[in-house]
């Protein structure tokens, strides 16, 4: 789906979100144990809570297609995953509020078990910080190394550029229901999966 191409009013209102929750910066941050604690918002990161969109279904656009391989080796597809909804989280080693949230979503993933399809895509690192990662918050669902952008080029016209940690829940049919731009919690999380759920 791209939000470039919604009725002005909407695209403003999605426009106004981003601008009021989206600290995105250029220095990177090196990784320590600190790392969770630290709210700035010039390390290369959205600090903050996350700032949540919801989009109408008659407004979703087509489905989010894209194949890939998993940090373990297998195979996904987006398509293939269907009727399940999708959870696609972008986050990376060093990222503080990546590190907050990560166990939420290790909480909301086991708890909605196989109805919810949870994809981690990692935006920067190499193999082995990846997996270090994923092995110290003990992350149970497949995760990619995004390494040639391909998922941030599908999220383009969802997500705003360099938007990381960010979250998006794509529906019944693959496409962009709602996002969070930001730091989510398990709460909000919850919440939107079970809107789309619902539908």
């Amino acid at each position: 789906m791209n939000f470039g191409r919604q009725p002005l009013n909407r695209r403003a209102l999605f426009t106004s979100a981003i601008a009021a929750g989206t600290a995105v910066v250029l220095s990177a941050c090196s990784e320590n144990d600190e790392l969770a604690d630290q709210a700035g918002s010039d390390q290369g990161y959205v600090s903050g809570s996350g700032v949540v969109s919801r989009v109408p279904a008659e407004d979703r656009g087509e489905p989010l297609d894209l194949s890939f391989e998993t940090l373990d080796g297998k195979s996904m597809s987006l398509a293939d995953l269907r009727p399940t909804p999708v959870v696609v989280n972008l986050w990376y080693a060093a990222c503080p509020p990546c590190r907050k949230e990560a166990p939420d979503l290790k909480s909301v993933s086991e708890e909605f078990g196989d109805k919810v399809q949870f994809i981690g895509v990692n935006v920067r690192d190499q193999e082995a910080a990846a997996n270090a990662f994923i092995q110290n918050y003990q992350v149970p669902y497949p995760n990619m190394l995004d390494s040639n952008g391909e998922m941030v080029s599908l999220l383009s016209g969802v997500l705003p550029p360099q938007a990381t940690p960010s979250t998006v829940v794509l529906d019944a049919k693959g496409r962009a229901a709602a996002r969070v731009v930001g730091e989510v919690d398990a709460s909000t999380l919850k919440g939107l999966i079970e809107d789309v759920q619902s539908e």
